[in-house]
């Protein structure tokens, strides 16, 4: 209410201000309005702010329940849980892969990043001479582009942890095809075709996200945990198929966990090197194998990247003593001439 002020005149007498104040309705001050009631609308109804009024330990542990592909649907719905799941990033995707896909993160081990690894390292891995050695690790694939020398680690564990993770997400790729009986492209040896080129690149760049992004890892054991029961589906449903396989039931495959594949089964060391191999592939399991006396699954242990490495360093140390042996040899043959 406007302030109402009086005072008297000695001719008109008494006055009294009677002006009422100035209404703004133009349509600028409209949309204003209209913007502030949304707002104000959307923050009352909205997700997030059923989640603030939450302890930060309860938030966690509903998140967790979440799928990793989930959880990249959660953070296109706001800000404010897009903000929340890429600062929380590590620690979800730590839980939801411990819960969901143990046995499957023992198998796919991310490659080291050169980036994170000693210096004097680096320049022994990235020599002409060492990454020739390597060649016969790269080269028989036509269906996994091999990883950047100047990004990714090359020692033995690392090209092997790329490949699987490669093949896991071609895998994925052809099981339309594998699931209605349509044949898959084969290529010829020696040849390239482009849109083989374009498709290996395109699934080089998602193992590269695995490696940078914590619930790209997730996603990708997610993904191919999908494939691998489809697989065993198709392989089930066929009846003249007597070979052995992994027990699987309708509650194994809607659990969304990997916890069938620790009981015993058929092993999968071998990376299938041909897109062929796929037709009978029921499960890619590699870097483990049962053992009979412990009746467990055994699986490559994480620190054999670093025991390659040790290997790496033996090897330089080895060649470099032979050179200076032949340079020695060399200048005794010259001052002997």
């Amino acid at each position: 209410m406007p302030k109402i002020d009086s005072f008297v005149d000695e001719e008109l007498g008494v006055l009294e201000d009677k002006t009422e104040a100035l209404v703004l309705n133009s349509k600028r001050m409209e949309r204003i309005r209209k913007k502030q009631t949304r707002k104000a609308m959307k923050v009352k109804g909205s997700p997030q702010g059923f989640l603030s009024s939450l302890p930060y330990e309860l938030v966690m542990e509903i998140f967790t329940l979440l799928k990793p592909s989930d959880l990249f649907r959660l953070q296109r719905t706001s800000k404010p849980l897009r903000n929340f799941v890429i600062s929380q990033e590590a620690r979800l995707a730590r839980a939801v892969i411990k819960w969901r896909y143990s046995c499957l993160e023992r198998c796919f081990r991310l490659p080291v990043l050169l980036a994170d690894m000693d210096p004097a390292i680096r320049c022994i891995l990235q020599t002409p001479e060492r990454q020739e050695i390597m060649t016969i690790h790269k080269r028989p694939y036509q269906h996994v582009r091999p990883p950047e020398p100047t990004e990714v680690c090359t020692c033995l564990a690392c090209t092997m942890r790329w490949s699987a993770l490669a093949v896991a997400v071609d895998f994925a790729h052809w099981q339309e095809h594998l699931d209605k009986g349509e044949p898959i492209p084969m290529i010829p040896r020696g040849k390239f075709p482009e849109w083989n080129q374009t498709m290996i690149a395109a699934h080089a760049e998602i193992v590269r996200k695995a490696l940078y992004s914590p619930l790209w890892h997730a996603r990708l054991l997610e993904v191919h945990l999908d494939s691998t029961t489809r697989s065993i589906s198709r392989h089930a449903a066929n009846k003249g198929n007597k070979r052995r396989r992994f027990r699987m039931t309708e509650e194994d495959v809607n659990s969304g966990t990997d916890a069938f594949l620790a009981r015993s089964g058929p092993p999968s060391l071998d990376i299938p090197f041909h897109r062929d191999n796929y037709y009978l592939l029921e499960t890619f399991m590699p870097n483990r194998s049962w053992s009979q006396d412990l009746s467990r699954w055994l699986y490559v242990p994480a620190e054999q990247h670093d025991r390659d490495i040790e290997f790496v360093v033996m090897w330089a140390e080895r060649r470099k003593r032979a050179e200076q042996r032949f340079n020695a040899s060399e200048t005794l043959l010259m001052f002997g001439a």
